[in-house]
């Protein structure tokens, strides 16, 4: 996935914010600033466009399932202190549209992390019976 890609995605999504941090990683939180939390993180490789590597939340069951699967590995670091955090470095195993899905999934995990009053203002995690 190309850096300009992955921004632009990351961006579409509702309530999010981006900061460079760590080495000029692009880092995307779901939330209010100051108590939002991160979803997704994208490792540049220097200048050609082309990503090295994004780092996801993901459920466990997507961890068993991805974690050895070819340009898949456990997130370095996060998954290190018993985050459940993959890392994607290829398309070897599923193209940018299906990754989509899990980036996804993992802004929805993150959001599940906001308070219920921070996730109530931003409208998000609603039941059906909450929206009527």
């Amino acid at each position: 996935m190309r850096r300009d890609d992955f921004n632009r995605f990351c961006r579409s999504l509702p309530h999010t914010s981006h900061v460079a941090q760590w080495g000029g990683a692009d880092v995307w939180k779901v939330g209010e600033e100051g108590k939002a939390k991160v979803f997704a993180i994208g490792m540049g490789d220097g200048g050609s466009g082309d990503w090295l590597a994004v780092s996801f939340k993901c459920s466990r069951m997507s961890f068993d399932v991805l974690m050895d699967a070819p340009g898949f590995r456990p997130a370095p670091y996060l998954a290190s202190r018993g985050m459940i955090w993959l890392q994607r470095t290829s398309q070897e195993s599923m193209d940018n549209d299906a990754f989509k899905a899990y980036l996804r999934e993992s802004y929805r995990l993150a959001s599940l992390n906001l308070t219920k009053a921070c996730q109530c203002r931003l409208g998000l995690n609603r039941t059906t019976a909450e929206r009527s």
